[in-house]
């Protein structure tokens, strides 16, 4: 066990997506709530939206994970992190870099930030790839 503070993530997202990814990665990680904090922009001034976030920010290390790298989400997010010590930002947030984040808060920040921009990137795929054919739904080895 590490004498590191567990980094805190705050999801920052357009409606009520922040809370399923939340949801989602807590479900299958089995974390609790507090390490994963979803915020939604709906109905919120950038002012307002900012405020939140900050309610949930800690003085701790701290990812915020945005759906966008603009809009009031991603300005936010950059916004609340300029001059912050231990703060990263992620844009373009997805569950498998999440479910990364959950099992590895206790890396540093700086390194814990190439290690999830790895994992997510690696769990983009098209199925199949470009340039293969479709499986025959009909053949059952697939």
């Amino acid at each position: 066990m590490s004498d590191v503070e567990p980094v805190r993530g705050i999801i920052i997202a357009h409606g009520s997506l922040a809370e399923g990814l939340a949801d989602a990665a807590r479900a299958i990680t089995g974390a609790q709530e507090d390490s994963l904090i979803a915020v939604s922009n709906r109905g919120l001034s950038p002012t307002a939206l900012a405020d939140r976030v900050l309610a949930h920010a800690g003085t701790g290390p701290l990812i915020l994970f945005t759906d966008l790298p603009s809009g009031s989400c991603g300005l936010t997010a950059r916004l609340l992190a300029r001059g912050r010590a231990a703060t990263g930002v992620v844009c373009g947030v997805n569950l498998p870099m999440l479910l990364d984040f959950l099992t590895h808060r206790d890396m540093p920040v700086p390194d814990l930030l190439g290690r999830l921009l790895e994992r997510a990137r690696a769990a983009i795929m098209c199925v199949p790839a470009p340039g293969e054919p479709h499986a025959d739904p009909t053949d059952p080895r697939g």
